[in-house]
Parts: C-alpha cells; sequence; structure tokens
C-alpha cells in the first residue's frame, strides 16, 4: 500500500505535512511528537535526521537538529526508535537529511531498513539530479520508497517539468530561495505556485518555508495541494512543557 499515494487521492486540497527533528526536544520524544502530530491534525509527517552541516535549514531548525545530535540521535539510534512505530502511526512519514549520513550507513542498507520500518518516502536536498538517475533512484525504487525532489522560484520550466517526472509522492515547492523559517512576501509565493499549477504536473505540489499560521497555510493552500509547516511547530515546542498540548494548541491555530 503507498500511503502517500492514499493520502493525496482521498485528499488532495489543505494537505499538511509537519517537519519535526528526530531526538528533539529529548531524546526520546520522537515517537511522542509523531503521535502528538497524527492526532492532532497532521496529515503527513517529515522527520528530519539531524546532521551538523544542514545546508537548506534555517536557524530553527539548524539548533533543533544540534539539540538532537547531542542527545545522541543518529541514523541507527533513530532506526532502533521507529522499530515498531507503525503499531500507532498510520500518516504517511518521509525522512528529510542530507546524502552524507546516509552513504556514511551504506545507500542500500539505508532504504532497506527505512522501507521495512513502514517509511513512504525520502526528501535529501543535495541529492544531485545525475546521481539519482545514474544510481539512487533505482535503489529507492526497488525497496518502494518514493523521492521528493525540492524546486524554487529559479527552477527553470524544462527543470521543474523534469524533477517532477523523477518525483514520486509529491515535488516540495520551495517558496523562495532562502532558508526555512524566514519571512517572505506571500503575495509572490502566490504567483510562482499559480506557474507552478499551470505546467500540469504529474505530482501534487507541497509548499514549504515560511509557512507559519493560519494566514500563510491558507495563502499557499490556494494554488498547491498543502503545505508544509517547520520552524514555526519546532519553535513551539521548545519551551513546551507538554508536547501534546503544545502540538494540539499550535495545529489548532494552523487547521482550526
Amino acid at each position: 500500500m503507498n500511503r502517500i499515494k492514499n493520502l493525496f487521492d482521498n485528499k488532495n486540497k489543505n494537505v499538511l505535512n509537519v517537519y519535526c527533528t528526530a531526538g528533539f526536544p529529548k531524546l526520546n520524544s520522537t515517537l511522542v511528537v509523531m503521535k502528538a502530530l497524527q492526532n492532532n491534525g497532521a496529515d503527513l509527517i517529515e522527520l528530519g535526521m539531524p546532521y551538523s552541516d544542514p545546508l537548506a535549514d534555517g536557524e530553527v531548525i539548524q539548533q533543533s537538529g544540534s539539540i538532537a545530535l547531542k542527545n545522541g540521535m543518529t541514523i541507527k539510534v533513530l532506526f532502533e526508535q521507529l522499530k515498531n512505530f507503525r503499531k500507532e502511526i498510520s500518516v504517511p512519514v518521509v525522512l528529510m537529511g542530507y546524502l552524507n549520513p546516509v552513504l556514511q550507513y551504506g545507500f542500500e542498507k539505508f532504504c532497506e531498513d527505512a522501507a521495512s520500518l513502514g517509511i513512504d518516502g525520502l526528501i535529501l536536498p543535495d541529492m544531485p539530479q545525475i546521481s539519482f538517475e545514474n544510481e539512487y533512484g533505482a535503489i529507492m525504487k526497488k525497496y518502494g520508497l518514493d523521492f521528493i525532489f525540492l524546486v524554487t522560484p529559479e527552477t527553470s520550466e524544462e527543470r521543474v517539468k523534469n524533477l517532477d517526472e523523477l518525483s514520486s509522492g509529491f515535488l516540495y515547492a520551495v517558496s523562495s530561495s532562502s532558508t526555512t523559517g524566514k519571512d517572505k512576501s506571500f503575495e509572490d509565493v502566490e504567483k510562482y505556485l499559480q506557474r507552478l499549477q499551470s505546467y500540469s504536473l504529474k505530482n501534487p505540489v507541497l509548499t514549504g518555508f515560511g509557512v507559519k499560521d493560519k494566514t500563510t497555510f491558507e495563502s499557499v493552500c490556494k494554488y498547491s495541494n498543502g503545505a508544509i509547516i517547520g520552524s514555526a511547530y519546532i519553535k513551539a515546542l521548545e519551551n513546551a512543557n507538554d508536547i501534546a498540548t503544545a502540538t494540539q494548541t499550535f495545529l489548532a491555530s494552523v487547521i482550526g
């Protein structure tokens, strides 16, 4: 069963994907956070694998990754934590991270282990297209993992269509060329999303970077299938006494 395809077959508007960092705020918070997200309206969970040099991440997510690494989070520890997560989590889960730690783990072993746990897909922003086409794409396909490419307002129409063709699950529309968590003009974002819409892409489009509240969520949902929220949720967790309550309050403010 392809959980991501199933999600978009049943809901193709206002899909909410929430990013959380594995091992944050505490090492053993991962599943607690995932359950809270599922229970309070997240349609999809993007689980960040912390890395010491995260190119696309803004300050808030970088900081959460540093804390998670200090807490002792590694891919091995994460996979241990996720051993039986499908007994409690039914929403699609994609792993988001960077190529280096995955290669150190062993790319095929990583895909095999992730798939056997019940992970649905991968987002690796620094994956070169040529490496995907020549080597890694076939391995992911072998284990039934979706791969999600990112596009930005500067990506040419030809390249957008090319990356859409290579992607499965959904296409990640970065709302601007800055890092995550930055404020931006959502009027410009809407124009960009309208342009993507005009390309008649095969994948659903989820928009991320700068989506942080009800207004920005509704804005990007006008012209894409849904939104990805990361930094704003991490901020909500930073000072939370109770993960479940903080998550409920935050998600209610976005989709309530």
